[in-house]
């Protein structure tokens, strides 16, 4: 462990990449505070993440939902840094896209209002998707986080339930975050992740592994997907979170893939200069991601 380096929150704590960030948030000698969804019936297990190295002396878990975005204000008052990771999503379809979408604006809207509020927050580190980067109907080779997907172009090809409505709602919360926090002041970054594949913490398995994994999985509704999808390792994914955190010269959004197919091209040039640098291959992210399944009884 390293030495203290003061407290962050990190919101959705339970999910895929905020668990491993916390994970590596403790190793990098952070006290950290997360966020999860009320569970009124107690039925929860959080050991995952109570059992974590540090986390019994470093680790605080808080009840915040984003449906109620000042639930948020305990676990971000007195942070140094805010990670916001938390998104609604409905893959089923069970809610209207425009409730999700307004569900996840006011949620981090919340959020990024309590940071202000806090006087403490000296910068906020917002995950995004490339969900909501390459769905633009642009016939271009390469694209980055400058390239933005058109909400009008996805209710047009795509139906406005589950994957759908994710798109929209991540599209329009970034614009949401970004404009909000140059209108106050509020040091923000965004982090883009492609397809995050790779070994997880959390008992659950993340559904864009499954993706990843579907041929292995023998998943033929998601070939496709699979074949055609720029891929990032989930701990390359949690480093840039800590090195866009730590780094004062970041500005504006930050596009993260390494390896895998993809059409058009994503280029991660941006994130690259800052001297930001990938660990791992495409090998080391299908040969983490399998073996954790079978560990995890899922293989």
């Amino acid at each position: 462990m390293e030495e203290d380096k003061g407290t962050v929150c990190v919101t959705g704590g339970t999910g895929f990449i905020a668990s491993w960030l916390i994970m590596r948030l403790l190793e990098h000698g952070y006290s950290v505070r997360t966020t999860v969804r009320p569970d009124p019936e107690k039925k929860r297990d959080l050991s995952f993440l109570t059992n974590l190295p540090g986390a019994s002396e470093k680790l605080q878990i808080f009840t915040a939902d984003l449906s109620d975005p000042d639930s948020f204000k305990a676990a971000i008052e007195g942070c140094t840094g805010v990670l916001h990771v938390a998104t609604p999503i409905d893959f089923e379809g069970r809610e209207p896209e425009e409730v999700l979408t307004q569900r996840t604006i006011d949620g981090t809207l919340g959020i990024l209002k309590a940071c202000l509020k806090s006087k403490t927050v000296k910068r906020v580190v917002y995950t995004s998707s490339v969900s909501a980067v390459t769905v633009n109907g642009k016939n271009v080779d390469v694209m980055d986080e400058s390239f933005w997907s058109d909400v009008d172009y996805i209710r047009k090809i795509i139906p406005m339930v589950g994957p759908g409505a994710y798109l929209v709602s991540k599209t329009s919360a970034e614009k949401a975050a970004l404009q909000f926090a140059e209108e106050n002041g509020l040091d923000l970054v965004t982090v883009i992740p492609t397809l995050v594949v790779g070994p997880f913490v959390c008992p659950k398995f993340p559904a864009s592994v499954r993706s990843a994994l579907a041929m292995v999985l023998g998943n033929k509704e998601e070939y496709t997907k699979s074949n055609s999808t720029a891929m990032v390792h989930v701990d390359d994914v949690v480093r840039a979170h800590i090195f866009l955190l730590e780094y004062p010269e970041a500005k504006g959004s930050s596009l993260t893939e390494n390896k895998g197919y993809k059409l058009p091209e994503l280029s991660t040039k941006k994130l690259l200069d800052t001297g930001f640098k990938y660990k791992y291959g495409l090998d080391e992210i299908f040969d983490g991601a399998i073996q954790c399944c079978k560990e995890k009884g899922y293989l």
